[in-house]
């Protein structure tokens, strides 16, 4: 099993420009391709059309991004933890270059309803994902962030006829450091707790959308001043929407306590045994300055994963998605053509090629 390790020094509208190419351990480069100008953080786009899919016995809410030109393919996105298929918009436009796409709204997430019988266990998530995926036409590429990062590769591993490459942005992997370590709000760090942050949960989830979404944003981005004062006002006006949702502190407790007991789970049956079972070439994205999930894990992540590489972002956090879109696409659309051409496996690569250090 090889590694490499992708970094990229410029960030942000640096790269808005062309294409570029980050250095592997035979000197070759893999390419990042080049997108649309997309913008920096602190612009507002406007969120894509959204409608109702039936998927088994859930009815899943579906944001689509058509391609500008004949779609070349079609990209699904799983978002994380608290988010909605909106997390999606900026990256989703950028692949929209190439590729026909749908942001789904986890159940009880989003505009989505909860199962009938409520339940938010990590498998619940990926069953309906993992249907609505089936239920397109071919199989697709796969991203998804944070808890839709573990969704995503539950997917990968249990349908790979239906993903063409998988995506994985600071995937919700084993972190079993201390809450406050890690979240520095006092309050956060103890809605971390399985048991005991209950009420503190319900308490942040009645809070006001924005006095909410400043908190979140506080932790997912490396720089939430990035985000302008337009686009927070088009965010807390989704989250005010979504707030006249009676299921969504359910939603919240009972997808965090989900994803929590996957941590402890047996290793035959934990994530990185999920990791080891996917076949799709996969890019890992992780930011530098990620504080819910350590970076330390990313080398672990890709090292558990047999076509795996790793791109690590500095000046990035939690959702690089929403921070980087540009670059994300552009890596993301490299994996592809790399796949395509044949190159992706091709060559061994040494680990630590591009002299990181990932811990």
């Amino acid at each position: 099993m090889f590694i490499v390790t992708i970094t990229v020094p410029g960030s942000g509208p640096q790269v808005n420009g062309g294409g570029a190419s980050a250095a592997t351990g035979n000197g070759s480069a893999l390419p990042f391709a080049p997108t649309g100008a997309l913008g920096p953080i602190g612009d507002p786009t406007p969120h894509w059309p959204g409608r109702r899919v039936r998927v088994g016995d859930v009815d899943l809410h579906v944001r689509e991004t058509p391609a500008v030109t004949t779609p070349e393919g079609t990209v699904v996105y799983v978002h994380g933890l608290g988010g909605s298929a909106t997390n999606w918009t900026d990256l989703a436009g950028g692949l929209s270059s190439r590729w026909h796409g749908f942001a789904v709204d986890l159940p009880g997430f989003g505009h989505s309803e909860p199962r009938a019988d409520r339940d938010y266990s990590l498998r619940a998530h990926a069953e309906a994902v993992g249907q609505f995926v089936a239920s397109l036409d071919g199989p697709v590429h796969l991203v998804g962030n944070s808890l839709g990062g573990a969704v995503a590769m539950t997917v990968a591993a249990e349908r790979p006829a239906d993903v063409l490459t998988t995506t994985l942005i600071s995937p919700a992997m084993p972190d079993l450091r201390p809450a406050p370590a890690r979240l520095g709000d006092g309050k956060m760090a103890l809605a971390a707790i399985p048991l005991v942050g209950a009420r503190t949960r319900r308490e942040l989830a009645a809070e006001d959308p924005g006095t909410r979404l400043r908190r979140t944003m506080r932790l997912c981005y490396a720089d939430p001043d990035a985000v302008s004062p337009a686009a927070f006002a088009q965010a807390v006006a989704e989250a005010a929407e979504r707030a006249e949702y009676p299921w969504l502190a359910e939603a919240l407790q009972r997808s965090f306590g989900g994803l929590v007991s996957t941590w402890f789970a047996p290793r035959s049956r934990s994530l990185w045994a999920t990791a080891a079972r996917i076949t799709t070439p996969t890019l890992v994205v992780w930011g530098e300055v990620d504080r819910l999930i350590s970076v330390r894990k990313a080398r672990r992540t890709v090292a558990s994963i047999p076509r795996a590489r790793l791109l690590r972002l500095p000046g990035t956090g939690h959702v690089a998605q929403m921070e980087r879109p540009a670059l994300v696409a552009r890596a993301i659309l490299g994996m592809a053509d790399a796949v395509a051409g044949g190159s992706w496996d091709s060559v061994p690569l040494r680990p630590n090629a591009c002299g990181t250090v990932p811990g």
